[in-house]
């Protein structure tokens, strides 16, 4: 295969396309990070100062080609300049997830045998030294923020701005070899090593080249039109594939501005600020955003709750019509620019998006009435489906060919296929190299023509040619009577209710389903308040009556809908319980990227999945949780079980019979 092809012309790095960035337009800018409640602003030309010190101060201490280095850290410009740093010495950076346990941390840093690290603060600085003992090839520690670091030993550890400074001094000596090294950088260089968020098993290191990512970075980029004048906002984890691709791979190919947000606490607000051009958030934080304005429009009066309802009504009737560029009568259209006017204009003001020319959602499913609902304001808001495997891009969809009920056709130079078994394969520019030191695991996913399989079960839409998913082909199954059983499906739908924050689906193999139901707790905490009900923990609210009540009502709701669908229709929800504690990562319930460990939580609470299916009325059950700070301990619940309506269906009478 060529090093490079005329679409990419020579750019088959990073760091290449680093210097085509400043040659091109090095005084525009390329990152913002607000500190201090101020926006900083670096352009192209400085940022790439900033990379080369860097670069040199890695130099300096040693760093060799072929090393792992491990970030671990929030999105901050400095974090997105090590990768590039590490990138142009011929290392490997591994971006890693910042609120990792540190026996999380110790699986992967001795996993790819990393030897250094540039980590954020104190905090981060401690979890390593944590877990120091287990790792044989570590030599040293870089860290951004030095506060309360000053009594450390510094022998292996050095602060970010000083090993600039180093290298700053040592430019004469080392950046001969600083060149040298970017020279021999190709599109068959790695370029990342990203690790899996570990579902079903450990995670997995991913090894991406610099061909998959600039490729798939290239195609996708052209695909949606983005452009250098686009700004993305960078605050989902610097671990995840989509933030290398979307704030490294895009924002390198376009030049487009990077914007990295104060804190964790403040993302609203700065989203608000920023409001990007170009945006991606997994389904929870629409979720999210919808429960804020719910919650909202609950506290408003009267009049404004009427008028707020009067316009969303039309909005779903008119609005993804009129963002499609499909016919709408014109009273139609005239009622719409009012409701932009006094709801859906400020409204995305609120929440940020008033600007989005290109949004995404992808990592879960999401729910057709909260997809609907964002699109309904005008945001145009579409799905794709993606692994790390392949980069991110598999399936997009096309601007005029947005549908709730499917996740696109395949990206520009991706193949599909469909397995007897209905499971997904794909091969593209951006297939992964390899599983780090995991033979066996890359022979048994990637195929030796570079199929792919996604574990993923779908099927090819005849009419459209767009890509439907079921489920994960591991939780597809069937329930007794043999009609399919798709968890997804249902638990999506009533997470699209304010008031749920999560749910797992139960019944392969059974004669009927059961759920477990997070409550939201933000949520239902402001009904309790509005409605006068004392509570003093999350467990006393998620069993009060009343919550149980309206919990009750949102799964005979999704009971109704559920029916409709032939094939999916027997996975109404017969029984269903509140959760006495949420799903939680410290509690190995959920990955990083918070998706739910299905197995796990049905071998950790198989007395509730018991109960739900022998009948009882209640169950005492008692169950190990994990405090902030790290401790273990315990809590005990008494939890109601309760009956759902269920819809009959044909499958249903047929049985009867």
């Amino acid at each position: 295969m060529n090093k490079s092809s005329p679409a990419t012309d020579g750019l088959v790095s990073i760091p290449a396309l680093l210097k085509r960035n400043v040659k091109t337009f090095g005084a525009k800018t390329a990152y913002r990070e607000k500190e201090f409640g101020i926006w900083q602003t670096w352009t192209w030309a400085e940022a790439a100062q900033e990379i080369e010190e860097l670069a040199l101060g890695l130099l300096n201490l040693g760093v060799a080609e072929g090393d792992f280095v491990a970030i671990i850290g929030r999105n901050r410009p400095y974090f997105y300049w090590a990768m590039v740093s590490i990138q142009s010495v011929g290392a490997i950076p591994v971006p890693m997830y910042q609120d990792s346990a540190a026996e999380e941390l110790a699986h992967v840093l001795s996993n790819c045998g990393a030897k250094y690290a540039i980590v954020d603060d104190q905090e981060q600085v401690d979890k390593v030294i944590e877990v120091r003992d287990q790792l044989n090839d570590f030599e040293h520690m870089i860290y951004v923020d030095p506060r309360g670091l000053r009594k450390y030993d510094h022998s292996k550890l050095h602060e970010y701005s000083h090993v600039q400074a180093q290298g700053r001094a040592a430019q004469e000596e080392f950046l001969p070899e600083l060149e040298r090294r970017q020279a021999k950088l190709d599109f068959d260089s790695t370029c990342v090593m990203l690790y899996t968020s570990g579902t079903t098993g450990k995670p997995k290191g991913v090894v991406l080249s610099n061909r998959n990512i600039i490729k798939s970075a290239q195609n996708t980029s052209e695909f949606d039109g983005l452009r250098k004048d686009d700004e993305v906002f960078a605050y989902l984890p610097m671990a995840w594939v989509g933030d290398f691709i979307f704030s490294i791979g895009q924002a390198y190919w376009t030049g487009l501005t990077v914007n990295c947000p104060e804190s964790a606490a403040t993302v609203s607000s700065d989203l608000r600020e920023i409001g990007p051009t170009y945006f991606f958030a997994p389904p929870a934080v629409f979720e999210k955003h919808l429960t804020e304005v719910m919650i909202r429009m609950e506290d408003a009066g009267a009049f404004k709750r009427w008028l707020f309802r009067r316009y969303m009504d039309h909005a779903k009737k008119v609005g993804p019509a009129i963002l499609d560029g499909k016919p709408v009568n014109a009273m139609d259209k005239l009622k719409y620019k009012l409701g932009e006017l006094f709801i859906y204009g400020p409204l995305k003001n609120t929440l940020g998006l008033s600007r989005i020319r290109v949004g995404y959602t992808a990592g879960e499913a999401i729910g057709p009435e909260l997809f609907d609902f964002y699109r309904s304001l005008g945001i145009n808001l579409k799905q794709l489906y993606g692994q790390t495997e392949a980069s991110v891009f598999i399936t997009l969809q096309p601007d005029g060919e947005v549908r709730a009920d499917t996740v696109g056709v395949p990206a520009p130079e991706v193949e599909l296929r469909i397995d007897d078994s209905g499971e997904i394969f794909y091969r593209s520019p951006g297939v992964f190299v390899e599983y780090f030191n995991n033979p066996d695991s890359t022979a048994s996913t990637k195929d030796a023509e570079g199929w792919v399989a996604t574990g993923d079960a779908g099927f090819i839409d005849e009419a459209s040619g767009h890509l439907r998913i079921i489920d994960r082909v591991k939780d597809v199954g069937k329930l007794a009577d043999g009609s399919m059983f798709a968890p997804k499906y249902v638990e999506n739908k009533l997470k699209f209710y304010p008031d749920i924050l999560e749910a797992v689906l139960f019944g392969n193999g059974m004669d009927r389903c059961v759920a477990f139901i997070n409550i939201d707790l933000t949520a239902v905490g402001n009904w309790a308040e509005r409605n006068n009900i004392a509570y003093a923990s999350y467990q006393e609210l998620a069993g009060h009556p009343r919550v149980l009540d309206t919990i009750q009502s949102h799964v005979e709701a999704v009971n109704r809908s559920v029916a409709e669908d032939p094939m999916l229709s027997g996975c109404q929800i017969h029984r269903f319980l509140v959760l006495h504690k949420e799903l939680d990562a410290d509690d190995g319930e959920m990955t990083r990227t918070r998706k739910v460990r299905r197995k796990i939580v049905e071998e950790k609470f198989s007395d509730l999945v018991t109960a739900l299916y022998d009948g009882s009325d209640e169950i005492t059950t008692e169950t190990e949780v994990t405090y902030e700070d790290g401790r273990k301990g315990s809590i005990r619940a008494t939890l109601d079980l309760r009956d759902a309506e269920v819809v009959p269906t044909f499958q249903h009478k047929v049985a009867a019979e």
